[in-house]
């Protein structure tokens, strides 16, 4: 195993100048990432990585390799646990969000279904006020217990916020249409390969 790097967080306007033709990689899911993504960027989902490894490795060895996601957490996390393993790569701060703040284009598929092209912030905000909302309603309808629903997707919430981390979403991230299907993971790591 090679010896551990320290990722490196680039800003929209240091990519140019610091990356040369970078190899993009989204690790958001499949919906979020039909739902716009970094023109060129292969999406590889944070889940997968480990499987990706490989691909990433030789990507890294061959030139500069770009972490993407919505905000910059998850491409975050998925550097730190590269970086472990001693591939050097380079996040975009504030994800696809700055990217496209700052002017930039999105690419999105022309076929692309709306049901799964919702971001997983999204997701987790219906979810979450869903279940809140049937909380209070079957509180004052039915037993006031029901209002500990509301109350637990409360401090669910408060929780995620303070570790910067979302049980919500990695349970909604194993629903299908946020999950990747195998072909569409295997043509990224095969065009992963080709860079």
């Amino acid at each position: 195993m090679n010896a551990p790097h320290t990722p490196l967080t680039l800003r929209v306007d240091e990519i140019g100048e610091r990356l040369r033709e970078p190899a993009v990689i989204d690790v958001r899911t499949p919906g979020e990432y039909a739902s716009g993504h970094l023109p060129g960027a292969l999406n590889i989902p944070l889940d997968r990585i480990r499987r990706a490894l490989p691909e990433i490795r030789g990507a890294a060895e061959r030139g500069d390799v770009l972490l993407v996601c919505a905000s910059g957490a998850r491409s975050e996390r998925a550097g730190r646990l590269l970086a472990e393993q001693g591939v050097r790569t380079a996040t975009l701060a504030g994800g696809t969000t700055a990217w496209a703040a700052a002017g930039h284009d999105l690419e999105r598929p022309a076929a692309c279904d709306t049901r799964s092209g919702w971001s997983m912030e999204r997701q987790v905000r219906l979810t979450a006020g869903t279940l809140v909302l049937a909380g209070i309603v079957l509180g004052l309808l039915i037993h006031p217990a029901f209002q500990l629903l509301s109350a637990g997707i409360a401090a669910g919430l408060v929780f995620s916020a303070l570790t910067d981390t979302c049980g919500m979403a990695a349970v909604l991230g194993r629903l299908p249409h946020n999950r990747p299907r195998p072909a569409d993971l295997d043509a990224a790591l095969t065009a992963l390969r080709a860079r």
